[in-house]
């Protein structure tokens, strides 16, 4: 069996880009309407960035492989499958699992309590579910997510967990930071990054899909 090429950054065309940044705002919308509905409140979106980064840079954007975060993993099946994280700082995994614990009537006790990682994965299934939705909304494609995993370690051994089987089959990150607040409320309930790791044969999949849809538009 032949392997697929790795897939690089500039394999993207910038009709692929924008309809991907697409799948970011779509996404972070969904998780916006979500979240209102766990915590009943008006929950609002900033206007996500999405980027796209090499495996190394990913490093960086969790400040650095030593920085402690908490990480929620899940893996991708499907037509375009491939591996989900989903990067908060220690500070904001607190600031979210006491907002949503609060809202259930319970205290905090820390994000190693159970209740704090039970959240916390749930949290995963709604950001996850929001943005897998998006891709399909605009590809067709069918994706479906594992449960996730829950990590509190350094960012260089969470991020190694998911590249283990990917490290060889692309070298391209596509990375959605979101940022939601309550309506009138300056600071943010969450903010964190979106990561998808596609396997490489998904690349091939992603990309017929949305040039499908960029012809589409322009018929």
């Amino acid at each position: 069996m032949t392997n697929n090429p790795p897939f690089v950054l500039q394999q993207f065309s910038d009709k692929q880009m924008d309809l991907l940044k697409e799948v970011g705002n779509i996404g972070s919308g969904h998780a916006a309407t979500a979240l209102s509905t766990l915590l009943n409140r008006k929950i609002e979106m900033k206007v996500p960035n999405v980027e796209f980064v090499t495996f190394e840079e990913m490093f960086d954007l969790a400040g650095g492989a030593e920085n402690k975060i908490v990480g929620l993993f899940l893996r991708v099946d499907g037509e375009a499958a491939g591996n989900m994280f989903c990067l908060l700082s220690v500070d904001q995994a607190q600031i979210i699992a006491k907002e949503m614990l609060q809202q259930q009537g319970f205290p905090f006790e820390g994000l190693h309590h159970e209740m704090s990682k039970s959240l916390l994965q749930e949290l995963g299934n709604i950001l996850s579910g929001s943005y897998l939705a998006a891709i399909a909304d605009l590809t067709n494609l069918s994706l479906y997510p594992t449960v996730p995993s829950i990590s509190i370690d350094m960012a260089g051994a969470i991020i190694s967990h998911g590249l283990l089987e990917l490290s060889t089959a692309s070298d391209v990150a596509i990375v959605v930071n979101t940022s939601l607040h309550e309506v009138d409320e300056t600071s943010s309930i969450f903010n964190g990054d979106i990561i998808l790791l596609l396997d490489s044969s998904s690349f091939s999949q992603l990309f017929q899909a949305l040039d499908v849809r960029g012809k589409c538009e322009t018929c």
